[in-house]
């Protein structure tokens, strides 16, 4: 490392440093600035403003080299974030590529990373659902890993909170598993998905499909929006069509004049002082001049996404916390989850010839929930899976043929017959042996060590995958669908970029890092609001419940502060 930054230390002084600037860190920022702290957000990648640098937003296939798709030599290059499903030409300057930050893996592993200011956010899938106690509660019930510290109660009125910000289009369906949020009107489904919803009512009691709830805007919504359909949404939305750090909560937060917004600025460490048993502030190396310089803050939040933000504490070290900030448990970077998205089921529907759809929805429909729920109970695995449905039309001819001239193009303009697809969800236990540590000999070209990785899908998530391979075959047969194909896939631990846990939340310091209210045990000025905090993963997308979180923590913290607790 370089030299230390000797500029004075009241100019690098905050209320309140956050570090990270995607889902949660942006909503970090937005609270703390919004309730009148100064705020520094330190965002390891390079600045991306809202619709001026998304260069791509309105590209048209036609004019790109390789009409998006991702050309040979960059695949060799880069085999772990090609595998990922929005990683494409129109979209890949968001994307890290493989070389760039390097990690070790025990088992497969695909990390898949943006690092730019709002991170993840910008091409993240936007399906947003409540947690209920079912899930809050399934480890306590079953005897699995450790037992939240909160339960649905507690959170209800924080996803009220950030979903009448964000903009959720949904449909209140009524069911006990996912809780109804504030929803904008909910985008409709097509003729077959219609038909699907009808033959699972029909068919069974105990399973709903519903549309998607999701964070696109059906309407305008706080100077956003609405959604045009065009779902070219992992390019950025020039329109704010769709819930982002860039379109939403940076904003909110920048137009308090509190927040100051530092990118290209990696978090080294936390500083830990011994004698005031408190975080002090943190340690950075500045991107491109290796320049270390340190801010202070009474209140740090931590919000790198989960692994950076576990590897982040793991190398706070001091002599009151020798194998890393609030690792008094020794459960820092252990029970690392990630959802099992492998199942796949594609089916073939003989009707609605004469139906089409217009328009490019950005959403599928969803059905929740249903195993180990209710009177339905599962010998083979504990808790459940959802499904990912949609229902859509294959256009012109589906065997491939030698035209040209006119064959071709009525080719070309034809339609072919009505599918649905279907992918299980499914919840990935929490174990303490799927891991990551630090490498003991390895460091990136800032002087941090890299982050070595150990996780794997077990006995249970396999189980569950069968059955839910099976189990969508067998709704798709009752549906009277035909040519059912079973797709499953053989996905890497962390292809579904739901990785959680690490840093879990808890009841006592000796079996978690963070207690109740995000606070590192030990080190109660710290807060960590991110996907490493959660105590088990459920089977719904976690990035609704990431902001519920880091909004009741800094309500918490901001009233701890006014009562001068911390």
């Amino acid at each position: 490392m370089k030299n230390f930054n000797i500029s004075s230390r009241q100019d690098r002084t905050y209320d309140a440093i956050v570090i990270g600037s995607g889902i949660s860190g942006g909503w970090a920022a937005k609270e703390l600035c919004e309730k009148g702290l100064k705020t520094l957000v330190l965002e390891r990648g390079r600045n991306v403003e809202h619709i001026k640098d998304y260069p791509t937003a309105n590209t048209p296939s036609w004019e790109f080299p390789h009409r998006g798709n991702i050309p040979f030599k960059t695949k060799k290059e880069n085999p772990i974030v090609s595998r990922c499903y929005a990683f494409s030409e129109a979209t890949e300057h968001f994307f890290v590529k493989d070389k760039e930050h390097p990690y070790q893996q025990e088992k497969p592993f695909d990390w898949i990373r943006g690092y730019q200011v709002g991170g993840k956010s910008l091409m993240w899938a936007r399906h947003t659902q409540r947690w209920s106690d079912l899930d809050f509660e399934a480890n306590a019930k079953e005897g699995i890993g450790i037992d939240w510290p909160i339960r649905y109660k507690e959170l209800a009125s924080w996803y009220s909170y950030v979903e009448k910000f964000v903009g959720i289009s949904g449909n209140r369906d009524g069911l006990t598993q996912l809780p109804d949020g504030e929803f904008l009107p909910p985008m409709e489904m097509n003729c077959l998905e219609k038909y699907a919803k009808e033959a699972l009512y029909k068919n069974y009691n105990d399973r709903h499909l519903i549309i998607a709830r999701t964070a696109n805007l059906s309407v305008k919504h706080l100077g956003r929006g609405p959604c045009q359909y065009r779902s070219l949404c992992k390019r950025g939305c020039p329109f704010g069509g769709y819930f982002s750090s860039n379109s939403a909560t940076l904003p909110a937060a920048l137009s308090t004049g509190n927040m100051i917004l530092r990118p290209f600025s990696v978090a080294h460490s936390i500083i830990y002082d011994d004698e005031k048993g408190r975080a002090t502030g943190v340690r950075v190396v500045d991107t491109n001049s290796k320049e270390v310089i340190e801010y202070y803050a009474k209140i740090i939040f931590v919000n790198g996404s989960t692994l950076n933000s576990t590897l982040l504490l793991m190398n706070s070290k001091s002599s009151r916390f020798p194998e890393g900030l609030g690792n008094d448990s020794g459960e820092l970077g252990h029970n690392l989850m990630d959802h099992n998205y492998n199942a796949k089921v594609l089916g073939e529907y003989d009707g609605f010839k004469d139906k089409y759809y217009k328009g490019r929805r950005p959403t599928s429909t969803y059905i929740p929930r249903f195993r180990n729920f209710g009177t339905d109970v599962q010998k083979n695995f504990k808790r459940g899976y959802a499904y990912g449905c949609a229902g859509f039309r294959s256009g012109g001819s589906e065997t491939s043929k030698l035209e040209i001239g006119l064959p071709l193009k009525e080719d070309l303009t034809s339609l072919g017959s009505w599918k649905m697809a279907m992918h299980g969800m499914g919840e990935c236990l929490p174990y303490h042996e799927n891991k990551v540590n630090l490498s003991k000999d390895k460091v990136d070209e800032w002087g941090v060590p890299i982050l070595n990785i150990d996780a794997e899908y077990k006995a249970n998530e396999r189980a569950m995958e069968k059955d839910m391979v099976q189990t969508a075959m067998e709704m798709m047969d009752s549906a009277n669908f035909k040519n059912i194909v079973n797709q499953k896939e053989e996905r890497n631990f962390g292809l579904n970029i739901h990785e959680m846990g690490t840093a879990r939340m808890g009841k006592d310091s000796k079996t978690s890092v963070l207690n109740k209210n995000n606070q590192v045990w030990g080190a109660e000025n710290v807060f960590v609001t991110d996907g490493s905090c959660m105590t088990s993963s459920a089977c719904q997308n976690p990035s609704l419940t990431y902001m519920a979180l880091t909004a009741r923590a800094v309500d918490f913290v901001v009233k701890e502060l006014n009562k001068r607790n911390i």
